[in-house]
């Protein structure tokens, strides 16, 4: 039962932390499919 529940955090910690890495980078999908052609509201 602990594997299972350290197993949930650590997932929880890895996207939490995937998250906040690619918004500090700019790896967001609006980001990469704007131009100047094109707006997202």
């Amino acid at each position: 039962m602990k594997e299972i529940v350290a197993s949930f955090v650590a997932i929880i910690v890895l996207g939490v932390a995937a998250n906040y890495a690619l918004k500090e980078v700019g790896f967001s999908s609006s980001q990469k499919n704007s131009s100047e052609a094109v707006r997202l509201d």
